[in-house]
């Protein structure tokens, strides 16, 4: 049976993280799979050697819905609801190999810490994924948003900056890698999240927090959309 709307990432992050931790315990990823089949037979059938600049991820990218009109029609959106960094590793071969991109952004890493996982454990799925970028599609541009300031995750605030300092040191060692840094641009003059980013659920953005996105992704446009 597939997954419910409401238990996505952010709907109800109790449920959410509890389902990802028990499809973990039972060494599958049963949990993203209808919405992983979905993505095969619909979107990245539809490629036909294209090869276009891909976004990759969580539920921040799945609900990008002005993508097109923010970035670029030609983007494709391969986010999925829920998943961890851990799950875009799993998932990379069946999701973003048979495209082929010219170009990967990939955000993720928000519910791997909200599960509870430390720093180094989601770097070292980074790191895995990279290593499959790096081996599979070779040097093309690829570029890590880092994991945003959530109200519904100020408990770890101090985790999430401390593991986007360390994709960002990995990510720029790597030849074609590049980091785009929100975290700074969310909070307020007191280091508060800003609430005018993020939807009620207070992890979600709001249409404000992807036009923030949108704008400080503007100098990595070229990157983006590589020839």
């Amino acid at each position: 049976m597939g997954r419910v709307e409401l238990n996505r990432e952010g709907a109800d992050p109790q449920i959410g993280a509890l389902k990802r931790r028990l499809s973990g315990t039972l060494g599958i990823m049963d949990w993203y799979e209808t919405e992983v089949r979905a993505l095969e037979l619909t979107r990245i059938n539809q490629v036909n050697g294209s090869r276009p600049p891909v976004f990759y991820g969580s539920s921040s990218i799945r609900l990008w819905d002005s993508l097109a009109e923010d970035i670029g029609p030609q983007v494709l959106n391969l986010g999925f609801g829920g998943s961890t960094l851990e799950a875009c590793n799993y998932y990379f071969a069946r999701l973003i190999e048979p495209v082929n991109p010219r170009s990967l952004l990939l955000y993720a890493g928000d519910n791997d810490l909200g599960d509870g996982r430390s720093e180094e454990q989601v770097l070292a799925s980074f790191r895995s994924l990279a290593d499959q970028v790096e081996s599979s599609l070779g040097p093309i541009p690829f570029g890590f948003i880092s994991v945003k300031p959530s109200p519904s995750r100020s408990a770890i605030l101090k985790r999430i900056f401390r593991f986007n300092e360390m994709v960002r040191r990995e990510i720029e060692s790597r030849a074609s890698g590049y980091f785009v840094d929100v975290f700074p641009a969310m909070l307020d003059s007191t280091g508060r999240p800003r609430a005018k980013f993020f939807l009620a659920d207070g992890l979600h953005l709001s249409r404000e927090g992807y036009r923030l996105w949108s704008r400080m992704l503007q100098s990595h446009r070229n990157q983006i959309c590589s020839e």
